[in-house]
């Protein structure tokens, strides 16, 4: 019997990937996943046996990672950002479970996109936030929007991951709708654009404003909440140090 990595290894970066990460897919036999992501580990890993298979294929390739560890492999199935974050541990897990499989399986976290993208806008998730998808593939919009109400009346921040897609042109707007009966229209809300990437981009603008700014699937979304604010170019969420301790 073999064993199954569920590995993370970050928005796609070399150094933004763990020492564990780097570890794990230098050790194991064989590395799957996602056809995108194979030819981006392929730049760091050039020597490794790979298996990619297209997306919405996430069934078929956790059932070949598992074939593959059963027959004495230790394989890597990886992700994007963090494998347990809207990664492929859950189905792989899910899928074991099923099976009655007796593989070891371990998740190995990585860097998700949401803390990749406030880094590069500053400090924007330093208070309680949520983070929503809004691909309506495996959850009904009512669902999505739904939390997204909920997210505002807490009054936390926003993240929002799969904001825009050719079918899903309008979610952003709508979410902004709902945000803005509980915050203001100047809210700061930072974009960023494939984080921890060469071509990374990302600009600052208001919730008011969200509506007309370039937002495709490779964006992450971050809605400030009330107290969010834009100095110097970064964007900042105070948790409130100055009132406590007098700072």
């Amino acid at each position: 019997m073999g064993k199954l990595y569920a590995v993370g290894f970050g928005p796609g970066g070399y150094e933004h990937m763990t020492q564990k990460a780097i570890e794990v897919i230098n050790s194991v036999d064989i590395i799957t996943g996602y056809t995108t992501y194979i030819e981006m580990l392929k730049e760091f890993f050039p020597d490794k046996e790979y298996l990619a298979t297209p997306m919405t294929k996430e069934i078929d390739r956790c059932k070949l990672a598992l074939d593959l560890a059963e027959e004495g492999k230790t394989v890597a199935m990886v992700s994007s950002g963090d494998s347990g974050i809207y990664g492929m541990a859950g189905i792989m897990l899910e899928i074991a479970n099923d099976r009655g499989s007796d593989v070891e399986i371990e998740t190995v976290p990585g860097i998700t996109a949401a803390s990749a993208a406030a880094s590069v806008l500053g400090a924007p998730l330093m208070h309680d936030f949520a983070v929503i998808s809004l691909s309506d593939l495996m959850t009904p919009f009512d669902l999505i929007m739904k939390r997204v109400d909920c997210a505002g009346q807490g009054d936390m921040i926003v993240c929002l991951y799969n904001p825009k897609s050719k079918k899903r042109v309008d979610y952003v707007e709508k979410a902004a709708e709902i945000l803005m009966k509980y915050r203001k229209p100047d809210t700061p809300v930072g974009i960023v654009r494939n984080a921890g990437r060469s071509d990374q981009s990302s600009l600052i603008t208001t919730l008011g404003e969200v509506k007309d700014a370039p937002i495709d699937m490779f964006s992450i979304v971050l809605i400030g909440n009330s107290n969010t604010y834009v100095k110097n170019g970064k964007m900042i969420t105070p948790r409130g140090y100055e009132e406590k301790y007098g700072l």
